[in-house]
């Protein structure tokens, strides 16, 4: 039981890399597919839809971060390892946001930029539309990195 704490703070970290990552993963995927189909009917396109097919793979970087800052904090990439229960758990909820929030606007981003790379086969001088469009999306992921960063440092400073 005495454990309990880092195996939660660590589980919290994994969750926001996991999570956000599949959310990328998942992302890139599927735009992945609709700039294979414009770049067959016009290859000239590539260099354009292959920034928009790399929007969706923000979140994972963004979860990798945070469970990097989180690791840090807890020592286990060196220093002290002793992390409470109570804490373990502000840990793992403080990693929740980026974990959550990565996941799902990786894939709606994704779908946005999919929608623009449509946008972008039909008429090309749109192209910054079509990105205003799929950057939008971003914002959140960057909100939900920003609370679980602040998050992460406030729980480390946190007597517990």
């Amino acid at each position: 039981m005495d454990n309990m704490g880092i195996v939660f703070a660590l589980l919290g970290a994994s969750l926001a890399a996991l999570l956000s990552c599949i959310g990328s993963a998942i992302g890139v995927g599927l735009t992945g597919e609709a700039a294979a189909g414009l770049i067959t009917e016009d290859p000239s396109k590539f260099g354009k839809a292959m920034i928009l097919q790399l929007l969706p793979g923000t979140q994972g970087l963004y979860g990798v971060i945070v469970a990097f800052i989180t690791l840090l904090q807890i020592g286990v990439l060196g220093g002290d390892s002793n992390v409470s229960l109570a804490k373990g758990l502000l840990y793992l909820f403080a990693c929740l946001p980026m974990g959550l929030v990565g996941l799902w606007s990786a894939i709606r981003q994704a779908r946005t930029a999919a929608a623009g790379i449509g946008v972008i086969a039909k008429r090309i001088e749109e192209f910054g539309k079509a990105m205003v469009l799929a950057a939008m999306v971003e914002f959140y992921a960057l909100l939900a990195l920003l609370i679980s960063f602040l998050s992460v440092i406030g729980v480390s400073s946190l007597k517990l």
